[in-house]
């Protein structure tokens, strides 16, 4: 029987939607707050500090919750940890929603953080533990998929509640509250229905057939397995299952020797590098560099709103052709157009031909050569290339490292922008991703269609 004809894609769409929507309310998460903030430092007439406080508290949380992660993931199962998540992030939806302060607005925004940061860790790696060597890549990169999306959704309903809030269809009440005079409530309780969305669908998924057999669980993780892709390549992943795990046990003592070692230099670096990239500094900052560039705020705003149906548009991209060309080679075209992208964006502003929207066409070949390499790939990289037995808290100390890179680059590229300028800081952008195309082309195995017990052998190899 043909592999892909053996394969349940109800079950598979089930558990890729039910994992993706933690990527989806990553990203509504992420950029509701972009909203929602003028209106909460007038209402509460926050200082400089407590604005700082307000939008870094979610990061703050992020941190906690990739930092406990890894164990949890080890301990309860992958499942309960999404489970987990999906209660903090409905926690903070609700509570920011009828919040009665800024102190409490701030725990909830704490709260829903951790929820985003263990989120981040185990929904990429259920979906990798649980797809098909043939679909892994594509699978994994739906995760990507729904963060883009979950971003655009923020905008589009700060948006739709903002243009509203001046009707008086609801006079009174709770929802005339949210929804009229103190809008930047409803924009919290939209997230309110992909979080519960979240936590009954994560009831009805299975355990990762991987962790079940590091619990020594194997007659049930044989069981999922078999559901997903039938009994003859169920028996042949576990047995690649229980020999690599009898490897992992036979061999703890070269656990930071050898593939973990080599793992780790690429799975840190890597999404790290994705960050210094400058990914971030142009969607948290992209009015403020358009600006730079001499377009009105309107216009630089509308800029904005372009790069992210891009950003969106090109993830597709990599959905479509991971699978069939390989992880390797999209990074290094993806990659090699973004350092070329942001080599122009910096010639632009040295010049200063920054006329309008003649400096936007570079930053949006940027963000389509990242949206279709670099940012889905990382996450399906640092998902295959750890072992089973130490694959949760490697995952988590790669993601960390994504965490503290994204905080620098968030803290700091105002200061660049305003001290050094755009020409030096989009320079700077290229050169950390010249290292990571060398990264790529030097360092990185090519891991589209195996299994994740055959790139555990294959990161064994030399050099």
């Amino acid at each position: 029987m043909n592999k892909q004809s053996a394969i349940n894609t109800r079950y598979l769409t089930l558990i890729t939607l039910t994992a993706t929507l933690g990527g989806f309310l990553f990203g509504f998460d992420t950029a509701v707050i972009s909203g929602a903030i003028p209106f909460v430092k007038s209402q509460y007439h926050m200082n400089a500090l407590m604005e700082g406080w307000f939008v870094s508290s979610a990061l703050l949380g992020c941190i906690a919750g990739v930092f406990v992660s890894g164990w949890l993931g080890n301990v309860l199962g992958r499942k309960k940890v999404m489970l987990l998540s999906a209660i903090l992030f409905a926690i903070s939806a609700a509570g920011c929603t009828f919040t009665p302060d800024a102190t409490w607005l701030i725990i909830f925004r704490l709260i829903g953080g951790t929820g985003i940061g263990a989120a981040s860790v185990i929904c990429p790696m259920y979906i990798a533990e649980l797809a098909p060597a043939s679909l892994r890549g594509k699978m994994v990169t739906f995760y990507q998929l729904a963060i883009t999306v979950g971003i655009l959704a923020a905008y589009f309903s700060n948006s739709l509640i903002q243009s509203g809030a001046d009707s008086q269809a609801i006079s009174t009440g709770w929802l005339h509250l949210m929804f009229n005079s103190e809008v930047w409530r409803g924009m919290f309780a939209v997230g309110i229905i992909p979080a519960v969305l979240f936590l009954l669908m994560s009831v009805f998924i299975p355990e990762s057939p991987r962790w079940l057999a590091l619990r020594a669980q194997f007659n049930k993780a044989q069981r999922i397995l078999a559901r997903i892709s039938g009994n003859e390549e169920a028996d042949r992943e576990m047995k690649e299952i229980t020999t690599s795990l009898n490897e992992s046990k036979n061999n703890q003592g070269a656990r930071f020797n050898g593939s973990l070692k080599k793992a780790l230099f690429i799975g840190i670096l890597l999404a790290a590098l994705s960050q210094f990239s400058g990914i971030n500094a142009i969607i948290y900052y992209g009015p403020s560099i358009l600006e730079h560039a001499g377009l009105q705020l309107g216009q630089a705003l509308g800029g904005q709103v372009t790069i992210g149906i891009v950003n969106t548009l090109f993830t597709f991209v990599a959905i479509y052709i991971i699978d069939r060309y390989g992880r390797k080679p999209l990074l290094l075209w993806g990659i090699g157009g973004a350092v070329v992208s942001l080599l122009t964006t910096a010639l632009l502003f040295a010049l200063n031909i920054v006329n309008g929207w003649v400096v936007l066409l570079p930053i949006v070949i940027f963000i389509a050569c990242f949206a279709f390499s670099f940012g889905p790939v990382t996450w399906v990289i640092i998902n295959e290339i750890f072992p089973t037995a130490v694959r949760s808290n490697a995952i988590a100390v790669s993601t960390m490292s994504l965490w503290i890179a994204n905080w620098l680059v968030g803290q700091f590229f105002p200061l660049c922008l305003q001290y050094a300028g755009a020409a030096v800081s989009f320079l700077g952008f290229a050169v950390f991703s010249m290292f990571a195309f060398w990264i790529s082309w030097k360092k990185l195995p090519e891991t589209s269609g195996k299994t994740l017990e055959e790139i555990s052998t294959l990161m064994l190899s030399k050099d």
